[in-house]
């Protein structure tokens, strides 16, 4: 089990795992810093991405068009969500939470309606064949270019939230919207941009983690809840702190699951639990 070969594998794996956490975690840890919500239907963007994503590598084979097809279908569910159900109950957060909840469950038995109760994945025409040596095995390309994917928006993120206007508007709301609102801006529109930016990007992680894990209609609820863990120990509302958190929580998951399987839940919330115990805002949050 300590064979360093074997561990390797297993941290690059727990590294591919991360890659889609922060995915997830970045945009719901500026919607929740932002709109100060849990957007408990961002589960269901996830779902909804990667079923779209499915289904069009089904058809053309094609990698890019499958994320483009997801990213322009959330985005639009995600605006008529915002506009036509959240704004109704702004600033009212128990109504928020449970109209989440509620659209994350509907999503989900529409995805059963539609899809079916049997794994799907992504299309192996759309995914790069083969992989590099690591000792006896091979490690999927797939999953080095999932990577890459999420390193690159990453990278993206921190430029924008930190080097932009944007951003600075941002990172005002997260830290005192009712300042920037004071200042002019119409906070109200970017409630509704950061909103569709988190979705969109739950939707990315969806496609590419059907290439990687079996997609179900009810698999939203297991990845938003590893989503919340990871902005809890990060910090809410920063990309950092995204990145960090599912990288933490990527490695204890993959390697609890190889070596305490049976205490793997126990063993993600437990990084939390100090977090909040020894740093309630995160390691990266800071107070409002």
């Amino acid at each position: 089990m300590l064979d360093p070969v074997f561990i390797a594998q297993q941290a690059l794996n727990g590294l591919s795992e991360a890659a889609v956490f922060f995915l997830l975690a970045s945009g719901l840890t500026l919607v929740f810093g932002l709109m100060r919500i849990v957007n408990m239907a961002h589960g269901a963007f996830y779902i909804i991405g990667a079923y779209v994503g499915i289904a069009i590598s089904a058809l053309t084979g094609n990698l890019f068009l499958a994320l483009v097809s997801a990213v322009v279908v959330v985005a639009v569910i995600a605006l008529i969500t915002e506009l036509g159900l959240l704004r109704a109950v702004r600033g009212q957060e128990l109504p928020e939470v449970l109209l989440t909840l509620g659209i994350a469950f509907v999503v989900g038995d529409i995805c059963l309606w539609i899809f079916g109760g049997n794994p799907e994945n992504l299309s192996s025409r759309a995914m790069p064949a083969g992989g590099f040596a690591i000792g006896s095995a091979s490690f999927p390309w797939y999953k080095v270019l999932v990577m890459v994917i999420a390193l690159v928006i990453g990278i993206a993120l921190a430029i924008v939230q930190n080097k932009t206007r944007i951003g600075a508007i941002v990172r005002a709301g997260v830290d005192d919207r009712e300042t920037i609102s004071a200042m002019g801006i119409n906070i109200r529109w970017v409630f509704t941009g950061m909103f569709i930016v988190g979705a969109s990007l739950a939707a990315i992680g969806g496609v590419l983690d059907s290439g990687i894990t079996s997609i179900l209609p009810s698999g939203g609820n297991e990845v938003l809840l590893k989503a919340l863990v990871v902005i809890i120990v990060g910090g809410l509302g920063s990309v950092s702190g995204a990145a960090v958190g599912a990288v933490l929580i990527g490695l204890i998951d993959v390697f609890a699951k190889v070596w305490i399987p049976e205490l793997s839940y126990f063993t993600i919330f437990l990084p939390m639990a100090l977090v909040l115990v020894i740093k309630p805002t995160g390691l990266f949050g800071k107070k409002s």
